[in-house]
């Protein structure tokens, strides 16, 4: 006779084999808990950013609208025509979207930790859960706003430019894992030292400058322009131009350079993210 003892609700009677138990319906959906938490993030992000702030989406597009108008009725009043081709709004667009698309993917990856601070105590929020909310939010809203200005202008005005999308999106690309990776390296540097964030704010202010967005670099005499082959962006810049110059033909552009600085920088702050999370959380 088998006795009380020998029987548990997990084996069953002594020897036999286990019997499956019944797991909670919860228990089947541990893969999907960081998708609704990205999701959430993003609608919150979405709301603190864009829903309360005021002009919210419409100053979004009118910052890079107003920043393009500017550069347009300044450098026509001085220049005949620009670098390449004959339409100064789209050679100034397609520098100033791929270098905005950089800097604000890095800068809202790099506050991703100290806003979201309090959300982050809670068990189901990762740090990963925070950068990636910030960072799929920030690149849907610049693709819609860059597509926006360059429609606007390829339809109200006489660019000549044939379009490469592949060589468009490769530059999106680009500058997405580039900030990124900047971004998350940020994240710990600012999150660790408060004085970085004043620091890295200084050494970008000339960023724009050395970056292709107003000028080409192969403009500068040697060696200044294989010096500043060096910055990635140059680089983000120059293959923006490849998609719509057919003559452009930008040798120097190395896309395997640039998603080998942003995947550097994109394993090293994350490593130190996980290294450091909690006495982040601390601070």
């Amino acid at each position: 006779m088998t006795q009380a003892s020998d029987i548990s609700p997990q084996t069953g009677p002594a020897g036999a084999q286990p019997v499956p138990q019944a797991l909670p319906p919860r228990a089947y959906l541990p893969r999907f808990a960081s998708l609704r938490t990205i999701y959430a993030l993003i609608l919150r992000e979405m709301i603190t950013s864009y829903v309360r702030t005021p002009g919210g989406y419409l100053w979004a597009l009118l910052e890079p609208a107003l920043g393009l108008l500017l550069m347009v009725a300044i450098f026509s009043v001085g220049f005949r025509s620009p670098p390449i081709g004959s339409n100064f709004a789209i050679f100034f667009a397609s520098g100033l979207l791929p270098f905005a698309m950089y800097m604000n993917v890095s800068t809202r990856v790099a506050q991703a930790i100290n806003q979201s601070r309090q959300l982050l105590n809670y068990p189901r929020v990762t740090f990963m859960d925070a950068l990636l909310a910030r960072l799929i939010l920030t690149v849907l809203t610049n693709l819609t706003v860059s597509c926006i200005i360059f429609a606007a202008i390829l339809v109200f005005t006489e660019t000549r430019t044939i379009l490469d999308l592949p060589r468009i999106l490769m530059s999106f690309a680009m500058a997405v894992v580039l900030g990124f990776g900047i971004g998350a390296l940020n994240a710990v540097l600012i999150s660790r030292h408060q004085l970085w964030q004043t620091v890295w704010a200084l050494l970008n202010r000339p960023l724009m400058l050395i970056s292709g967005v107003l000028f080409l670099h192969t403009m500068l005499p040697e060696p200044y322009s294989t010096w500043l082959e060096w910055n990635p962006l140059v680089h983000v810049t120059g293959e923006m131009r490849r998609g719509f110059y057919y003559s452009y033909h930008g040798e120097y552009v190395s896309p395997h350079y640039v998603f080998g600085i942003g995947l550097v920088t994109s394993v090293a702050g994350i490593l130190f993210l996980k290294r450091y999370f909690q006495e982040l959380l601390e601070r």
